[in-house]
Order: structure tokens, then C-alpha cells, then sequence
């Protein structure tokens, strides 16, 4: 496949006569030890939605972030709207008309949603006090006009992930922002979350604004955009038009090589009960029953896959079987053995891996270095860890220069490279690779590819595919149905904290599933998960 059809040469002979809102011309960044962006270009039309495209750690973000000011360049030159500008701070950036909205949200959680907006630029009275009821109705107008929905009197902490969006978006709107750059916007969305967003995107278009989209997801970029640039290893690939260009194009722009969208693998071959949930009920961090009176089981040699709309029990029912959280009552058998009252690490002894669903609070300690995060569940055992208790430094490096190179884990100084330095792609890498050498009997991986590229995606499905072809039994809960359909052997549907059905995902539909997502209980389906998988199929 020709990578470079129609790249370059659309837009310089498009140059002359297309008036550009952003031209980034040979951008530079550098940091210790890694070429971040390496003579990069980016021309974005006026009142378009350009996407740029690239695997984790491909300098997307940080191509952004000098547009932003929050990079010096070390080259290159920026125009906006065809005048030559230096921007040092976001403050210059948003004097000339440009607002980010942050993959991770810079929101202060007590204060209301206005406040938030109004942070550091605060309308004042004659008095000068701030005018907080006058602000109040200028994000009121604001959320009507882009039909954002928006209370301007909730709190952050009260309000959803997607709605928390919808304020950093109204926040540089009121600003009065008209180049729009959005990063990974989707990576902590639902679905449906998902779906406003893009409507969202398109409004914000017709209202003449000009949107950079930083994504990974190529059916976003299809949906929404019109041009896309694609960035691989910190350099330029090409700028293309998205609507004659192909998902796998696309895709094998962004990472060097043809990628498979659909999993490679065999008919699952169930053996021996591993998971038994029984009855179980779990609360809530706010008291209230989150998992009620749920039960279900995994074999070894199967996957087993949670589908739901997030807030509907998984994290509650992940946090159960892991031991980060008590139950309220049933039981949760390991091989037979119950588990319910076990600690943390007697749970990792008995052979539970867990891969929770944010890498950062639970997966990682971002200050630690790659090899020290590799064997954070094996530090105190040899040939670690000496039995007086005295860590051997030489030994962990070695296990973290193997799965490096076992797991394919990109890490600019190696085993020394601190955790919060690497890319989501490469953090998820290590803590699959941590939990996968450990050998567990039930590994629960929650939210796998979450934020993550194609290339990364595709790497990571294999790996637990694989583990299943080991003889593991594997739970996954992920929010994306194409994932789980994909990925697993058996889906059970939760809603509301219970199981409302199961199916088999080689005939499973996707509407019946996303039926009994939103709580519409198939006819066969049993209470009762511990019987064969045979017992527990069928289609809804």
C-alpha cells in the first residue's frame, strides 16, 4: 500500500488560495534524550476540523503544546492567521485566539462550574468585587448557544466526566477562543459520551470555528473530520484528505505497517472453574448497593468480557475481586477457595493479576523508575530481594531490561526511565507486562486499551489472547462494545450492578447486547453464572 497518496502534494498546490488559521513550519522540540518533534509541519485551514493522528508518544501532544505556549520550540516558525507570532505563554495564545482543552481536565473540584470558567480572568463590579451573577449568565447564554447543557451553579465533584469536558470547552469559549485544539478529548468518555462530543465538534464548526482534534481513534477521525495529518516518531508523515482515505490507511501511516482490526485467534477451549461470584453485593463509595446479589464465573482457557455503560458496577465489582474494596455479602471463589477476606497481596500470591482501569492511581507510581513499577508485587521476594530484606538493584534491572524487550515497552533510558515519562501507550505496556510475568491463574483487566493507538491495541489484545491460550482464565471490563465482542469469548452484560444476560460473542449481536446494556434482561438469563459455558450461552 502507498502510504504517501495524496500527502503533500494537495496541499501546496492548494496553498496559494487556502487561508490558514494555524501554520506550524518546521517545529523543533527537543528534550533529554528524545527528538520530540523533528522539523514537523502543520497547516490547518480556517474553519475546518483538522485532526493529527499518531501512536502514544508520537509528539502530538507536544507539537499542541507549543502552539499552546507551553513549549519554547528550539525551531521552527508559527503563523496564526498568516502573521509570523512567537508565543512563550498560554496567556499569548489565548490573546491571539487560541484555547486547549487538556486530555486530563484542569478543573478545581469544589468550586462551581462558573467558577471554574471564570478562574483568572474574574468579571469585577465598580466595587471590585467579583461579578459572579454576570458571569453566571454569560455561561448560561454560552451553554445555550453551543447547546452544551450546562449548569453553571453545579460543582465539579457532582457533575459527570463528560459534562466536566463540557466546562473546559465553555471555559475557553468564554474566552472567546476561535481555534479550538482538543487532546485525546474521547480517552475518559462513554460512548454516548462520545457521540455528543462529536456533535458538539460540528456545532462548534457551523458557529465558525476552526477544531484540532488529537486523537488516535480512527473512527472518530472519520466522523468528524476533514484533513488529517498523521505524526510518527516525532516526524511528518502526511496530510490527508479524510474522506477519501481508508481506516486502514490510516492506520498503517500512523504506525509503519499493515494492522489487523479483527483479532487472529482460535475457538476458546474452557476447562476448569477458576472465577465463582456468588451472590455478591458490593457498595458504593457513597453507601449505597453498587453490585447486587450479582454472580458469575470464568473458566480457565476462556475470556470473559463485562459490558456496560460506565457508573453501572464494574469498577465497584473489579475493586471486590481484587481486594481494593470489602463486600457486603456472597463469595468470591478462587479455585474453590474463598477469597472474599484475603489481602491485597495474599490475593496476588493465590494468582490474581489485576490491570486496573486508571494506570495512574492504581497501576503505576509515576516517580518510580520503569524496573522498580516492574516488580512492584515481587520487590520482597528473591531474587529481588535478599532474605534480610536487601533490594538487589542489578537483579530488578535486568528483569526490566527483559520485559522491555519481551513486551515491546519504548522507554527512552531503559529500566531507568521514570514512569511519568513515558507514553500512556508504553505505561499500559509495563503494568500487562508486570502482571502477565507473574503467570496468574485469573487475570482482570479493566479498561485495557484505553487511550491507547491501534498499534498499541492490536499488541495488547494479543497478549491477552495469549494468556488465554495459556490456560489463564481472563476477565475484561471495557467500555468499548467493539472491544469486547472482539476480544472475548463470553459477554455477561451488567446494568444497574446485575448481570442481565449473557451470550456467546462468536453470535452475540450487537444490539442485543447493547440492549441489555441499557437494562433490558434477556429471556435465558440465569442468576446463577457457575454452571458450563455451555449452560451459560446462547443469544439473548
Amino acid at each position: 500500500m502507498n502510504t504517501k497518496k495524496n500527502t503533500e502534494q494537495p496541499e501546496k498546490a492548494l496553498e496559494g488560495s487556502v487561508r490558514h488559521a494555524i501554520e506550524m513550519l518546521d517545529i523543533t522540540k527537543v528534550f533529554p534524550g528524545v527528538v520530540a518533534n523533528d522539523q514537523v509541519t502543520l497547516r490547518v485551514r480556517e474553519n475546518e476540523i483538522h485532526a493529527i493522528l499518531g501512536e502514544n508518544g508520537a509528539g502530538k501532544s507536544t507539537l499542541m503544546s507549543v502552539l499552546f505556549g507551553l513549549y519554547d520550540p528550539d525551531g521552527g516558525t508559527i503563523k496564526v492567521k498568516g502573521r509570523e507570532v512567537r508565543i512563550k505563554d498560554p496567556n499569548e495564545a489565548t490573546a491571539l485566539g487560541i484555547g486547549m482543552v487538556h486530555q486530563h481536565f484542569k478543573l478545581v473540584r469544589n468550586y462551581t462550574v462558573t467558577e471554574n470558567i471564570i478562574l483568572g480572568m474574574e468579571p469585577r463590579k465598580r466595587d471590585g468585587t467579583v461579578d459572579l451573577l454576570g458571569a453566571e449568565k454569560r455561561v448560561a447564554e454560552l451553554s445555550e448557544r453551543y447547546c452544551l447543557s450546562v449548569d453553571p451553579h453545579g460543582k465539579i465533584e457532582s457533575i459527570t466526566v463528560g459534562m466536566q469536558q463540557r466546562v473546559e470547552i465553555l471555559k475557553i469559549l468564554y474566552r472567546n477562543a476561535d481555534i479550538l485544539i482538543f487532546d485525546e478529548p474521547t480517552a475518559v468518555l462513554t460512548p454516548q459520551e462520545v457521540d455528543e462530543l462529536m456533535d458538539i465538534l460540528k456545532r462548534l464548526k457551523a458557529e465558525g470555528k476552526t477544531i484540532i482534534l488529537i486523537t488516535h481513534k480512527l473512527k472518530e477521525i472519520k466522523e468528524a473530520a476533514e484533513r488529517c495529518t498523521v505524526l510518527r516518531r516525532g516526524r511528518y508523515i502526511g496530510t490527508v484528505d479524510v474522506a477519501s482515505t481508508t481506516e486502514e490507511e490510516l492506520a498503517e501511516m500512523m504506525v509503519g505497517r499493515a494492522v489487523k482490526f479483527r483479532i487472529d485467534k482460535e475457538e476458546a477451549r474452557p476447562g476448569e472453574l477458576v472465577l465463582s461470584i456468588e451472590d455478591l453485593t458490593v457498595l458504593s463509595s457513597k453507601g449505597y448497593p453498587a453490585i447486587k446479589n450479582l454472580s458469575l464465573s470464568v473458566r480457565a482457557g476462556e475470556i470473559v468480557g463485562l459490558a456496560g455503560v460506565d457508573g453501572n458496577g464494574q469498577s465497584e465489582l473489579v475493586a471486590a475481586i481484587t481486594g481494593l474494596s470489602h463486600i457486603q455479602g456472597g463469595r468470591i471463589l478462587l479455585e474453590g477457595r474463598d477469597i472474599s477476606k484475603d489481602s491485597i497481596k495474599d490475593r496476588i500470591l493465590a494468582g490474581v493479576g489485576h490491570v486496573p482501569e486508571d494506570r495512574h492511581k492504581h497501576g503505576l507510581v509515576l516517580d518510580f523508575r520503569l524496573d522498580e513499577n516492574i516488580v512492584l508485587k515481587s520487590f520482597d521476594q528473591q531474587p529481588y530481594s535478599s532474605r534480610h530484606g536487601i533490594l538487589d538493584f542489578q537483579a530488578i534491572a535486568q528483569k526490566g531490561r527483559d520485559l522491555i524487550e519481551q513486551f515491546d515497552i519504548r522507554a527512552s533510558q531503559g529500566p531507568a526511565t521514570k514512569a511519568k515519562n513515558m507514553s500512556g501507550g508504553n505505561q499500559q505496556k509495563a503494568i500487562i507486562a508486570r502482571e502477565i510475568d507473574l503467570s496468574p491463574r485469573l487475570l482482570v483487566v479493566a479498561q485495557p486499551t484505553r487511550g491507547l493507538d491501534v498499534g498499541a491495541i492490536e499488541y495488547i489484545h494479543r497478549r491477552i489472547v495469549a494468556e488465554r491460550d495459556k490456560g489463564s482464565a481472563v476477565l475484561v471490563v471495557s467500555f468499548e462494545l467493539d472491544e469486547i465482542m472482539n476480544l472475548c469469548d463470553r459477554i455477561a452484560a451488567i446494568s444497574k450492578g446485575e448481570i442481565v444476560g449473557i451470550a456467546d460473542a462468536a453470535t452475540a449481536e450487537e444490539r442485543s447486547i447493547g440492549a441489555m446494556m441499557a437494562g433490558v434482561r434477556a429471556p435465558k438469563a440465569r442468576r446463577a453464572m457457575d454452571a458450563t459455558p455451555e449452560a451459560q450461552g446462547g443469544e439473548p
